[in-house]
């Protein structure tokens, strides 16, 4: 009986200690989740483009074959690579972070140029309509998606492995990076699915709704929601472009050049300085992150003709990516 009880107190002792590396786990995914919140905005703002123009029946689907491909991405490619790094090239972690971060910069910078001059990218996009129809539109939209999503995920996990804490066991790294990755596509694709059918939704409350209310809201929602996509791609631009600077800001300091990080970090500190006690913090944030998306802008700025010339001299275009 005694032997018993003792096995009993052995199991509830190790069932202790599951429940609180799952409540490491959970909380090192949450926090570390929180760290690529420009990537995750982005990738948000950009999906929803992706079932445009597709009868409604199908915008559900599309959206559930991108976000099959995400979980694809994340966790029987990407994981596996980041427990790679970690274990053997921990040292490659920041290079490819600021490498992530220059991309974030150089797409953040295409949009805005696409919507300085839209005339060129209209232009390829009506091509590319043209000679992809029904099925065969719908497959190379998904496959486009999926290989955004990749990029993107790439670098969200990237994000989430430099955030997770150093020298814990493997197994835990691993699982949290995976719930990471998960709870990650989760609130993207649910959130593009609600976006996606909104409009749906405003029309079902518009003409069937029992009160007034309920349909002038199903207007409302109409009507808003075109104005709601654009802001969204304004504010996923804007992150691509922040937090794309701040990673490369972030990196040099930590590959040993902190200039650019200390000159932002007392500029941003002054200009907190001059302004009531209680707003300090939020213009230092403001000030940091205005200055981070100026050279994020800059280095996208430079970036764009380079990757023009890379693409057209390996025959590829930076349409084909989208």
């Amino acid at each position: 009986m005694s032997g018993l009880i003792a096995l009993l107190d052995d199991v509830a002792a190790i069932a202790k200690v599951a429940a609180a590396s799952v409540d490491d786990v959970v909380g090192q995914a949450v926090k570390a989740s929180s760290k690529a919140a420009g990537a995750v905005i982005d990738d948000a703002a950009v999906t929803p483009k992706y079932v445009h123009g597709f009868d409604a029946s199908r915008e559900l689907p599309i959206v559930w074959k991108i976000a099959r491909g995400s979980i694809f991405n994340k966790l029987v490619i990407l994981l596996p690579v980041a427990l790679a790094l970690s274990a053997f090239a921990p040292f490659l972690i920041y290079p490819l972070l600021m490498l992530g971060g220059g991309y974030l910069c150089y797409e953040g910078a295409e949009k805005v140029w696409h919507a300085i001059s839209p005339a060129h990218h209209d232009q390829a996009e009506a091509v590319a309509k043209k000679e992809a129809t029904g099925a065969h539109l719908e497959e190379q939209k998904v496959k486009g998606a999926i290989k955004t999503d990749f990029i993107l995920s790439a670098e969200i996990m990237t994000i989430v492995l430099s955030s997770l804490p150093e020298g814990q066991p493997v197994w835990i790294e691993a699982a949290a990076l995976a719930v990471a990755g998960l709870l990650i596509t989760v609130a993207v694709y649910g959130a593009v699915a609600l976006i996606v059918k909104a409009d749906d939704l405003g029309l079902a409350m518009a003409d069937h709704g029992r009160l007034g209310l309920t349909r002038r809201l199903g207007r409302f929602i109409v009507n808003a929601m075109p104005y709601f996509l654009q802001l969204l791609i304004i504010v996923g631009t804007a992150a691509m472009i922040w937090v794309g600077g701040s990673i490369l800001v972030h990196g040099l300091e930590v590959l040993g050049w902190p200039l650019p990080y200390d000159t932002i970090h007392h500029i941003a500190v002054d200009v907190a300085h001059r302004v009531p006690e209680r707003l300090e913090g939020a213009v230092e944030w403001l000030v940091t992150a205005g200055l981070d998306g100026v050279i994020g802008l800059i280095v996208g700025a430079v970036l764009i003709p380079l990757v023009s010339a890379a693409s057209g001299l390996f025959g590829g275009s930076k349409e084909e990516a989208h």
